[in-house]
């Protein structure tokens, strides 16, 4: 079992992906901006606990703190650095931007397929146990 931080400020989104990986008995978290995604990993102080991923979804385009901003965050730190990101994306002009960062494990561009998605998550998670 997985734990899962998906961050997209499109709820729809959110809902949807919870769905396609609840199925696989996956533990899933939701931000719906970046401040709190980087609370939930604790790199912003929070009275919580920081959670344990396994994999980020993580969406560019949001209004607060981007996902380029929180995956340059992430790859800084030493307790984040080796989290894996899916980066999910209506802008496809993105992808060079991210194909050198060495914890970005996959790209998919919105709309997506679920099945696909399901898929390439699995082989994320399969790497990394």
């Amino acid at each position: 079992m997985a734990n899962i931080l998906i961050v997209d400020d499109e709820n729809d989104i959110v809902e949807l992906l919870k769905v396609v990986l609840q199925k696989d008995a996956n533990n899933i978290y939701a931000s719906y901006n970046g401040k709190e995604a980087l609370e939930k990993i604790g790199l912003l102080p929070s009275n919580n606990t920081p959670l344990k991923i396994d994999l980020m979804i993580l969406d560019v385009m949001m209004p607060d703190i981007d996902g380029y901003t929180i995956q340059t965050k992430m790859l800084e730190n030493e307790s984040t650095h080796n989290i894996p990101i899916l980066i999910l994306t209506a802008k496809g002009q993105m992808k060079e931007l991210f194909s050198m960062a060495s914890n970005v494990a996959a790209y998919i561009e919105k709309p997506f397929d679920p099945d696909v998605l399901k898929k390439k998550v699995q082989e994320i998670l399969s790497k990394n146990q």
